[in-house]
């Protein structure tokens, strides 16, 4: 098996915002159909679609009623056989989204194989995910069910070798299908401590993340399924450190190529959780991404994003959504793509889409930030807090309508969509695209980079300037090549030595540099040396 992966970049599509083909405000697979040159012209190698399998929709798609069946409001199987088809015409890949640590309430499963769930006649004391008890009495059998996310969404029991069976089955018929690779939702939750102790403040996670048999069903899923097929595999695994990273991907292990990594994500979250603001500080985060960077060299492999359908804007987030805009987005992507590992690109993202702070909580859709704020009222918190925390946090600021053009609805719809649109959709769209200074354009050149650079592939990495709270700067070096990338964080100009090599790519417009350089606001620069002596 090739190792294609490695030089791909992905795109990510969040179906119901991208864009809608029939006027009804949920965004469809024809409309994806219809942006299929966009995203060749882009210049990604992969798209990763989120759930798009029957489901009522109470989580957005991730609770499943038929996993082999197309939702109704997004098409027919047909639609996406003509859809697989065009993906494939324009030389690109599709990834799945594969959600089987839990199903819909409503899956035939729930009714007529309930030993495929986890039941129990006293719970304990987790908490899920979307606020309050993880366990929901089930009048029926007179007993309680798991489910770490919604009510649901009730977990499956992965200790059940038919229902591993089942889920096999139904990746191969995917797979013969033509689809490329899977993305795996929350995958290393499958394995549950089977004592179901309690959790210190009802905290279950040392229970179920990276879970004492999770490598036995990874590896088990590899040798049954994945190791017939030319694919790629992602795990998304929340609590999973570098060591479990190693273990998950090493390339003797077989079990996956990659996995979503969430320590750099939860930096600028407070003491009490998710919703409590706290400014990045910059030190942390390079520290971060240089312990996953050193660790997994030539151990395992990196998936590289800022954003996606979980995490806000990372241009708001990390950046400056105002007057450094563009160049912000451009630094960011930037500091991401020149690492080693897959890169991942959120749809919008590519434009420099920002978060979105709607006015009301109704106009809000996402089940995490509604039950949030309910429980958090309940508790006295201040409205206004609560709406703060969510402008900069919520789930629902990746979800607004994809801006395709600056027309009502940014092109989305000629109907009313399903969740607002940002308002700055008139400023902030694809239709600039072709200029010479869009966030699309530079994006393009980054891409080109990774399947032209060797060194992006397969060079070492060493951060520079460790202790600056403002500067994110590396090398990354083979025998015969040199990267020195340069990234501002700030507002503040930066005096720094000019390295070795030309400019490769930079935010700005070039400068004359000798001995040393002044780095703008929210710059970004990039050196390329191929100097094959350079380091005799």
């Amino acid at each position: 098996m090739t190792e294609w992966w490695k030089k791909a970049v992905v795109y990510q599509i969040y179906p119901r915002s991208f864009m809608d083909s029939n006027g009804d405000g949920i965004g469809d697979i024809q409309g994806i159909i219809s942006k299929l040159d966009y995203l060749a012209e882009l210049g990604v190698d992969v798209l990763w679609l989120s759930p798009v399998y029957d489901s009522p929709n109470d989580d957005n798609g991730y609770d499943i009623r038929d996993y082999q069946k197309i939702m109704q409001e997004f098409g027919t199987m047909d639609d996406f056989d003509r859809m697989l088809e065009g993906v494939h015409e324009r030389g690109m890949r599709l990834v799945m989204d594969l959600v089987v640590n839990h199903t819909s309430d409503e899956h035939n499963w729930f009714t007529e194989r309930p030993d495929y769930y986890i039941w129990k006649n006293q719970p304990n004391n987790w908490r899920s995910f979307f606020s309050g008890s993880a366990w929901q009495f089930d009048e029926k059998r007179q007993q309680y069910y798991l489910h770490l996310f919604s009510k649901k969404q009730p977990d499956l029991n992965w200790e059940n070798e038919e229902l591993r069976s089942e889920v096999y089955q139904m990746m191969r018929w995917w797979l013969d299908k033509g689809v490329d690779g899977f993305r795996m939702d929350v995958i290393n939750m499958i394995s549950k401590d089977q004592n179901f102790p309690d959790g210190i403040n009802g905290d279950g996670t040392p229970h179920f993340f990276n879970g004492p048999r999770v490598h036995e069903f990874l590896q088990e899923m590899n040798e049954k399924v994945l190791s017939d097929y030319d694919i790629v595999t992602v795990g998304e695994m929340p609590g999973a450190a570098t060591e479990d990273a190693k273990l998950y991907t090493g390339p003797w292990r077989n079990e996956l190529n990659m996995i979503f990594t969430f320590e750099h994500m939860n930096l600028d979250q407070g003491p009490s959780g998710k919703w409590e603001l706290q400014p990045l500080h910059l030190p942390d985060l390079k520290e971060n991404l240089e312990k996953w960077q050193v660790e997994l060299f030539e151990k395992g492999w990196n998936s590289l994003y800022w954003n996606n359908h979980d995490q806000p804007r990372i241009v708001s987030r990390f950046g400056n959504d105002g007057k450094y805009r563009k160049q912000s987005a451009k630094m960011l992507a930037t500091c991401l793509h020149f690492l080693q590992g897959t890169p991942y690109i959120y749809q919008g993202e590519e434009l420099g889409m920002t978060n979105v702070a709607f006015m009301s909580i109704d106009d809000y859709q996402d089940i995490e930030t509604l039950n949030m704020y309910k429980e958090k009222r309940a508790q006295g918190v201040a409205d206004e807090e609560l709406m703060k925390a969510i402008h900069a946090k919520g789930r629902d600021n990746a979800r607004t309508p994809m801006h395709w053009d600056a027309s009502e609805n940014a092109g989305f719809t000629k109907g009313q969509p399903w969740i607002s649109v940002n308002p700055n959709y008139t400023e902030i769209n694809a239709q600039d695209r072709h200029e010479e200074d869009s966030v699309f354009s530079y994006y393009q050149k980054l891409i080109t980079f990774r399947k032209d650079l060797p060194v992006i592939t397969e060079g070492n990495f060493e951060l520079l300037y460790r202790e600056d709270e403002e500067i994110f700067a590396y090398t990354r070096k083979t025998a015969d090549e040199q990267l020195t990338v340069y990234c501002n964080f700030s507002e503040t100009p930066r005096e720094l030595p000019v390295p070795k090599g030309r400019v490769l790519i930079g935010n700005y417009p070039p400068q004359e540099h000798r001995d040393a350089m002044q780095l703008r606001a929210y710059e970004a620069v990039c050196f390329y040396d191929n100097d094959s002596k350079m380091n005799e």
